[in-house]
């Protein structure tokens, strides 16, 4: 799923709750829309800050996978050149 599209869901699922809660209740109709403004708003950036969290540790777990990639491909370059200096010294 697209991640840009998770605050907007978020906001709308609690849009429509709010309506309809609002509708059962029988509030007035500038409370109704007071409350759904609120509910929209605050779920946005709730949304917003879920989205940049998730981004923010998926960079992590990139870098460390490309970390990871480079002692792997350091290690097979050491044993592949025959050097046994090296290959001590890193163990």
């Amino acid at each position: 799923m697209n991640r840009k599209n998770i605050p907007l869901l978020l906001m709308l699922t609690a849009g429509a709750v709010t309506c309809i809660i609002t509708y059962i209740k029988r509030y007035p109709v500038n409370v109704r829309l007071v409350a759904l403004f609120a509910v929209l708003v605050i779920f946005y950036v709730l949304g917003s800050v879920l989205v940049w969290t998730v981004g923010y540790f998926e960079k992590q777990n990139e870098e460390k996978r490309g970390e990871e990639g480079e002692v792997i491909e350091k290690d097979s370059e050491n044993k592949a050149s025959g050097n046994p200096e090296q290959e001590t010294a890193q163990e």
